[in-house]
């Protein structure tokens, strides 16, 4: 988890509800930044939420342009300035990016910085990096699109992708609608007691990952994730030997390849035979951005709502700031 700043805002599903809003602020936090210099990459360098958002990009960006994620203190060597490095920590704290944000200094990369303040903002000022505050008041996790859509508008003034707005507006207009909290309602219900297995394509797999952390922070649970078709090359096997109670979630999306379809039908039936129930989540949208955004803001949903279940604050997440306290 990336650090937070002292004033998180205590109601989560205040928060989940206005992300529509969030996005259209986010979007034009970042009206007046570009990069002028070419790139042949991307590395968003971040922890926690703000490196799931280097996950999106990279999912939504796939064939188009090479986005890596850096989770570390440091940066690979082949990161120069053909790079283009966003820094993302909520809280402008976070000890790794400040880490690999000098590492980039001394690289004299091209860098964008997104945060709410902290010791990232005042050396972003010292050395004239482009900087994008973000509302503060957040768990990171729950900023999700302040740390994301910055940097899609940052590219597209930048020249450097098509312009995004079509897909945006399609994204907060779904948004919307409230049968999303209908859905992770019921499944909430489901996962009582239960073990969430997230299983989807690796077109979405970052969905899956998301939905996995955000079991783990908001419910305060366990869950574990994995993609096709690679996990019916070894966790498929796992079923042989049922040792805890499980639930395994399904996302589809219709334009997985249709070997990805396949496969997933008999994996679903291999493990109904098995005993474990399975939920199915089709996801539909007009364009990828929403696709992704949907399933995540499920997933979201759901944490939030499972953690209720449990009579647990889906907020704070105490048991990593006591971590910090010892590093």
């Amino acid at each position: 988890m990336d650090e937070t700043n002292q004033t998180d805002k205590s109601n989560m599903i205040e928060v989940l509800e206005s992300i529509p809003e969030q996005i259209a602020e986010a979007v034009k936090l970042a009206k007046d930044v570009k990069v002028t210099e070419p790139i042949k990459r991307i590395m968003v360098a971040g922890m926690g939420g703000s490196a799931v958002s280097g996950d999106i990009l990279k999912a939504y960006l796939k064939d188009k342009i090479d986005v890596r994620v850096n989770r570390n203190y440091f940066l690979p060597e082949l990161v120069g300035k053909e790079t283009l490095l966003f820094i993302l920590s909520y809280s402008g704290n976070t000890e790794e990016t400040i880490s690999a944000y000098r590492t980039a200094q001394r690289k004299n990369m091209n860098m964008v910085v997104i945060t709410t303040g902290g010791k990232l903002e005042e050396l972003s000022k010292i050395s004239k990096i482009p900087c994008i505050i973000i509302p503060k008041g957040f768990q990171p996790r729950a900023a999700l699109a302040y740390l994301f859509f910055p940097m899609l508008t940052v590219l597209y003034n930048s020249h450097f992708i098509d312009n995004p707005v079509e897909d945006i507006k399609k994204t907060i207009k779904t948004l919307k609608n409230p049968k999303f909290k209908e859905r992770a309602q019921d499944l909430a219900e489901k996962l009582v007691e239960k073990i969430p297995l997230i299983y989807t394509s690796e077109r979405m797999g970052v969905v899956a990952y998301r939905w996995k952390t955000q079991f783990n922070e908001n419910a305060k649970v366990h869950a574990f994730c994995h993609v096709f078709p690679e996990l019916d090359h070894n966790e498929l096997v796992g079923y042989g030997n049922i040792k805890a109670g499980y639930h395994v979630i399904i996302i589809k999306d219709d334009d997985d390849y249709v070997k990805v379809k396949k496969r997933i039908d008999i994996t679903k039936r291999l493990i109904s035979e098995a005993g474990i129930n399975v939920t199915e989540m089709v996801i539909k949208g007009e364009c990828f951005l929403t696709k992704l955004f949907s399933a995540i803001y499920l997933g979201d949903l759901t944490s939030y709502y499972l953690a209720l279940k449990y009579g647990t604050d889906p907020t704070p997440v105490e048991v990593i700031e006591e971590l910090k306290k010892g590093l």
